[in-house]
């Protein structure tokens, strides 16, 4: 059987190139992506996919698709992909587990410093051309000196705090119940919401994280509290979020992610809150965690050795379900 690969997003020319070499390659060429039937008139007769933030896969995709034998997304956050789905249609779905570690750390602190030292209006101000030398205002909180805690010590959450070594912070306290890290002292949720100067939010979404920070949690922060995401949008409850902010309650929110990016939830909303983005006290980036150029360049390679492996009639590098592929692929074509 002739290989078909669909690549729902732009990729590099190299990547694309080496997937050629095993098969026809399909390409979204804009950044907008394919509406849902584009999707599966494209997956019809596709053996392989790549997938990325944009993408929901689902049982209704593997039905769709009867000669897939692999989604490789080009994440590592897979809430939008169902495991389920995949294994029972015999399809591997692999993710790329490690590379955007450091940098989405490296981007938290970043949105921690912005927030807390006033980037934002900082730069308005000077770009307004009003500002004509140092004035006594924008006073800020720093790193340093302050009590951090971290929700989430998987792999970003580490990375965070790693970074952190160099900040001088206070405290660094870690909300995870299966994770450690050596310079985190461990705590519960509440005693982290109630004690810490600046949170970072990096835990994955699940059903049990739905929501974990949501309208109580907020209302018991400690008053002038910036928190910053980085794990996914629906995490926080947005709704309740601005509630605090109006009220004065939180300091500021950072955020990466977006509950509008969450495909797989039903009642998603469709956009951000117009009242969230145009809060003087936020800062917004458009999910550039991972968003270094060598760091997508070596993301999209991974994806592309999973794929290449499977098609070759190999295992995977980084799946995370175990379906007999090739015995499902021998019991379709012999139907």
């Amino acid at each position: 059987m002739t290989h078909k690969i669909v690549v729902t997003n732009p990729i590099h020319t190299e990547v694309r190139d080496r997937l050629a070499q095993i098969g026809e390659v399909v390409m979204n060429s804009s950044n907008t992506p394919w509406t849902r039937n584009e999707l599966m008139s494209h997956l019809a007769d596709a053996t392989a996919m790549m997938g990325f933030m944009t993408d929901c896969v689902d049982a209704e995709t593997t039905a769709g698709a009867p000669h897939l034998q692999i989604v490789a997304a080009a994440l590592k956050g897979f809430d939008s992909y169902d495991v389920e789905a995949c294994t029972s249609a015999g399809v591997w779905l692999t993710i790329v587990p490690d590379l955007l570690t450091e940098p989405t750390a490296e981007l938290a602190i970043g949105l921690a410093i912005a927030l807390g030292r006033h980037l934002r209006q900082g730069d308005a101000y000077v770009r307004s051309g009003k500002f004509v030398g140092w004035r006594s205002h924008y006073f800020g909180t720093g790193l340093r000196g302050s009590t951090i805690a971290i929700i989430g010590l998987g792999q970003v959450g580490c990375a965070i705090a790693d970074q952190l070594g160099g900040f001088g912070c206070a405290h660094i306290l870690g909300v995870d119940p299966h994770g450690q890290h050596a310079n985190v002292t461990p705590c519960s949720l509440a005693e982290a919401m109630a004690r810490a100067d600046f949170v970072f939010v990096a835990v994955p979404l699940t059903a049990d994280s739905l929501s974990l920070i949501g309208a109580p949690q907020i209302a018991a922060a400690k008053t002038g509290q910036l928190l910053i995401n980085v794990g996914r949008g629906s995490v926080v409850d947005e709704t309740a979020l601005l509630q605090a902010l109006d009220a004065g309650r939180l300091g500021g929110y950072a955020a990466d992610v977006f509950a509008c990016e969450d495909w797989s939830l039903p009642g998603r909303p469709e956009r951000i809150d117009a009242r969230l983005l145009a809060h003087p006290n936020t800062v917004f980036t458009p999910h550039l965690g991972s968003a270094v150029r060598n760091v997508r360049l070596a993301i999209e390679h991974r994806a592309a050795d999973n794929i290449i492996a499977v098609l070759q009639g190999g295992v995977p590098t980084d799946p995370i379900n175990r379906p007999d592929a090739q015995q499902y692929l021998r019991e379709k074509n012999a139907a």
